[in-house]
């Protein structure tokens, strides 16, 4: 089981990226005292949470109803995730996020923070996967959900350390982390894909 919690919260850890939306989220919220901040994170997160809870109960029922098959959803997610990947390691993932907040949204809890910051394809996608990979056995859903709910708590720690203390945020350590993180994201997308191949042919 912890096995099964380490490689689930780091994958959705590395998709979810609390770290790097760290400093969207001051960006979007600037003009917001600190009460306010942490009201913002704290709504956005419970917003995200259930965008992807409800993917992750009846993301499989969806894909049933579309004719999508799971080796053909799983090689579309290992791609996604290969791309942010890319875009992680040559730093264009940051770049692209900033450019697509709307900053005159009125109520930035939900967009862009929620959705789709928090909750962007990348981890709906890596929700869905992952929850139908480990089938029927409720032990390991539990697992599963229970490492969701654990990067989804950091990220509002994340972001309510950020309203407090402003000032401490770096982006060029940000920047170096998510680059060493790329690498290892890298190999999970391509493993994604393989599983998805390896299924399609069995």
């Amino acid at each position: 089981m912890l096995e099964i919690f380490i490689k689930t919260f780091f994958l959705y850890f590395i998709v979810i990226d609390p770290l790097g939306n760290t400093p969207i989220f001051l960006a979007v919220t600037q003009n917001m005292s600190s009460q306010q901040r942490i009201k913002t994170a704290l709504s956005a997160t419970i917003i995200a949470s259930i965008i992807l809870l409800f993917f992750a109960f009846l993301g499989s029922t969806l894909l049933s109803y579309l004719n999508i098959s799971f080796p053909a959803f799983t090689i579309g997610g290992g791609i996604i995730l290969l791309i942010i990947s890319m875009e992680m390691l040559f730093d264009k993932r940051q770049q692209r996020k900033e450019d697509d907040i709307d900053f005159n949204s009125e109520n930035v809890s939900v967009f862009p923070l929620a959705t789709p910051i928090i909750a962007g394809p990348a981890a709906i996608t890596s929700v869905i996967v992952s929850v139908s990979d480990m089938g029927s056995n409720f032990t390991n859903q539990s697992v599963g959900m229970i490492a969701l709910a654990s990067v989804l708590i950091l990220t509002f720690i994340f972001f309510f350390t950020a309203s407090k203390f402003s000032q401490i945020i770096n982006k060029k350590v940000i920047s170096v982390i998510s680059r060493v993180i790329a690498i290892i994201l890298v190999g999970l997308s391509v493993q994604y894909i393989l599983d998805g191949i390896k299924t399609f042919l069995a």
